[in-house]
């Protein structure tokens, strides 16, 4: 039930004709009451900004942070649209206000998919009614299953506390890098909390999750995070609030580094020893992000020299008489040299799912992680052409 697992919301997904596959498209999330309640909201730091970004960021500002509904659509990320753009976006929310009684500024939007493209208003126009009359506390599923590009399973989570819980879906396979990382997430909790401490509670996550997550080292048009909350659970401590926040983003961004484009492996990076965290995550990232590095993960080949190249050019602090870097807890290299290993052990680390690498820049106390995958021939033949 993930996004209507907490009390107070319901969600329905639909096929209306963005896609042309026939495949659901269509997904609306609104509080089970249709009142507005307290939202939050965290956007991509793209400058080239999709339509759906640009409305929902007006609406959270005009309406003080609060919203009734959130309407995604899938196969088209009207983005590069003009005002034509912008228009459709709006019109997607009146749609969705007319059918489920509340203002258009009161709901928020999401788009996802081919870029440049306009959308086929004609078939949204008669789609979000008829999604509004299939909403339904155990619709989560169904909505989670319509905002799927690329992805190859629904992503959802529940996280559970004591008295209230925070559920979610998202969507996410490729241009993923921060600021976050193309996707899109919508969270809610039956929590009771104002629209500044949600926003506090999702940047915090947001931070520690998506913003760490790099599947390509691109960065979509259309990133969207979304928190609601309901209040039927009454007020729960911030602390709380916050954790169980972090932890539902943290479960959907490990659920996108695994459904990858074409990815067989889930590698965390982490660079420990560095001069600071701002060094350390700096380092991760280029290692994360290096084609070369992804495809020796997809080989498994523990090739460490590429790992202490794009660590070195990464800008952090450098001494290459100190780094050492370890795959699965096995050391490959130890002050900048090969370090003697057992082959067979690190072979069989080499070929499992979760890969976990360390860098280790022997100058300090500084850590960070990037989360992100390999490369493989499957991503080439995703990206090729835009059908």
């Amino acid at each position: 039930m993930s996004v209507t697992g907490p009390a107070g919301f319901v969600a329905g997904g639909v096929a209306c004709g963005v896609k042309a596959s026939g495949d659901p498209d269509l997904a609306v999330v609104a509080t089970a009451s249709g009142r507005a309640v307290s939202a939050a909201g965290v956007f991509t730091a793209n400058k080239a900004t999709a339509a759906p970004v640009l409305v929902s960021r007006a609406h959270l500002a005009s309406s003080g942070g609060r919203a009734a509904a959130v309407v995604l659509s899938s196969g088209n990320a009207n983005a590069a649209t003009g005002a034509a753009g912008l228009a459709d976006a709006e019109r997607m929310c009146e749609l969705a206000a007319g059918a489920l009684t509340c203002a258009a500024a009161e709901v928020l939007v999401c788009s996802t998919g081919l870029i440049g493209i306009p959308l086929p208003m004609d078939r949204l126009e008669e789609g979000i009614p008829a999604a509004a009359t299939r909403l339904g506390p155990q619709g989560g599923g169904a909505a989670a299953e319509a905002i799927r590009t690329t992805d190859t399973v629904r992503k959802e989570v529940l996280v559970g506390r004591d008295g209230f819980s925070v559920g979610g879906m998202a969507k996410g396979a490729a241009m993923l890098a921060p600021n976050m990382a193309t996707m899109l997430a919508v969270l809610t909790t039956d929590a009771d909390a104002t629209p500044a401490q949600l926003h506090e509670a999702l940047t915090a996550g947001v931070a520690s999750s998506f913003n760490v997550l790099s599947t390509d080292g691109c960065t979509s048009t259309n990133d969207t995070v979304l928190l609601l909350a309901s209040g039927v659970a009454g007020p729960v401590d911030p602390g709380e609030l916050g954790s169980a926040v972090a932890e539902a983003c943290a479960g959907l961004a490990r659920q996108m580094a695994g459904d990858a484009e074409g990815a067989t492996k889930v590698v965390t990076v982490r660079v420990v020893g560095a001069a600071s965290d701002d060094d350390a995550v700096a380092a991760a990232r280029r290692v994360a992000d290096s084609a070369l590095c992804k495809c020796s993960w997809y080989g498994q080949d523990p090739y460490w020299g590429r790992v202490v190249s794009e660590a070195g050019s990464s800008g952090a602090a450098f001494d290459q008489d100190r780094v050492s870097v370890s795959y699965g807890g096995i050391t490959v290299c130890r002050d900048g040299v090969a370090a003697m290993h057992d082959v067979g052990a690190l072979q069989q680390v080499m070929g499992e799912r979760e890969l976990e690498l360390v860098v280790d820049l022997g100058v300090g106390g500084g850590e960070g992680l990037i989360l992100t995958n390999d490369l493989t021939h499957a991503y080439v033949d995703e990206n090729m052409g835009t059908s």
